[in-house]
């Protein structure tokens, strides 16, 4: 009997709140090359394509970065980029490229990526993936990635591994729970103790296994998909959309799911979830102690997070600044307020100020 196809889904909706002023409506960090010469959706596909070949890959993204995805994936089929009327949270963009690809290929076995993700060491990374979908081949189990905690963050959700998963040399462990963001002294007693793993995001499952997934603990998000899919009405989807209520994968279906693996994932990786998070990318020698793209003259300035690619910014007697300057607005926060840039998107929206949006 021949194995299943492998296909991957990347997704590719997020807004990039975080990342504003680089980061914009039409224009978010997934289609922006944050930390290589390559947009991060370029570089979340060419890591992909030796494990799974680029006719099979589907990308889903929102109404308003469809134009941008295809231009920056031209080797992509018109059909391999599926469009979301509007944004409706990772079960909604799972369960539609499931239902597509189902159509094509009830037999899948599918790799689930986010766009956004910063991924070093690539062998390691591909071979941790393949040893994802073989489990999911092999088991029916819905499998993620976990990494090892290098420090006590907040803003990534964990994962308690259980008993080994026979057959894995100890390398894949059944989910025995999973752990929302924590507040911070409860990251900090959660790295003391071990045993925990950060979430990744990044999934392995059979086709068959996260639809059925799906239809037991999201049942209303399902059939309204599959009606307006089967109706091949862009009004029709659109109106499904509207009425369907925003909701993660996590919290939908794999914290509720009888059969959930985590593979022991060895490979660098960062959920690159706002500027700071970029300290790890941009610093180097000649920077001395600051993170910096572009051009910048730090003087007695320590742990600044620094992206000017045209003008000079001088940083005099500064600490734990990011600084982003932009054509038509200049961000300055604390680093360890970085999470908070999506307030000023918020707030430019309430004062009607979309020209900088």
């Amino acid at each position: 009997m021949p194995r299943p196809l492998r296909y991957a889904v990347v997704l590719a909706g997020g807004s990039g709140s975080r990342f504003w002023p680089r980061s914009r409506v039409r224009m978010p960090k997934q289609l922006l090359p944050i930390v290589s010469a390559r947009t991060m959706l370029q570089d979340t596909v060419a890591r992909v394509a030796p494990i799974v070949p680029r006719k099979r890959i589907r990308v889903v993204t929102a109404r308003d970065h469809a134009r941008a995805v295809r231009a920056q994936l031209p080797a992509l089929g018109r059909r391999q980029v599926l469009v979301e009327p509007e944004g409706r949270n990772t079960a909604a963009a799972i369960a539609l490229a499931t239902l597509d690809l189902m159509r094509d290929r009830d037999d899948a076995v599918i790799a689930v990526l986010p766009a956004d993700h910063a991924i070093d060491d690539g062998p390691r990374f591909r071979a941790d993936l393949r040893l994802a979908l073989d489990v999911a081949e092999r088991t029916d189990a819905l499998v993620t990635l976990g990494l090892r905690p290098t420090r006590p963050e907040t803003g990534y959700g964990y994962i308690r591994p259980g008993g080994a998963v026979r057959g894995t040399s100890g390398r894949v462990a059944w989910v025995e729970a999973f752990i929302e963001k924590p507040a911070p002294r409860r990251a900090a007693a959660l790295l003391a103790r071990g045993r925990v793993l950060w979430n990744s995001g990044i999934f392995a499952w059979r086709a068959s296994a996260i639809l059925g997934a799906l239809r037991a603990h999201l049942p209303a998000l399902v059939a309204a998909l599959e009606r307006a899919l089967d109706r091949r009405d862009p009004a029709a989807l659109a109106a499904a959309y509207r009425r369907l209520r925003p909701v993660s994968i996590d919290t939908g279906v794999l914290e509720r799911a009888a059969r959930v693996a985590v593979v022991r994932a060895r490979f660098a990786w960062a959920d690159v979830g706002s500027w700071a998070a970029l300290e790890g990318f941009w610093r180097t020698g000649s920077n001395g102690h600051n993170a910096i793209r572009g051009r910048a003259l730090p003087i007695d300035s320590r742990g600044c997070v620094v992206d000017s690619p045209r003008r000079l910014i001088a940083l005099v007697g500064v600490d734990d600044l990011v600084v982003v300057d932009s054509p038509d607005a200049l961000l300055v926060c604390h680093k360890d307020r970085a999470q908070d840039v999506r307030l000023v998107v918020h707030e430019l929206r309430r004062r009607g100020l979309e020209r900088y949006l």
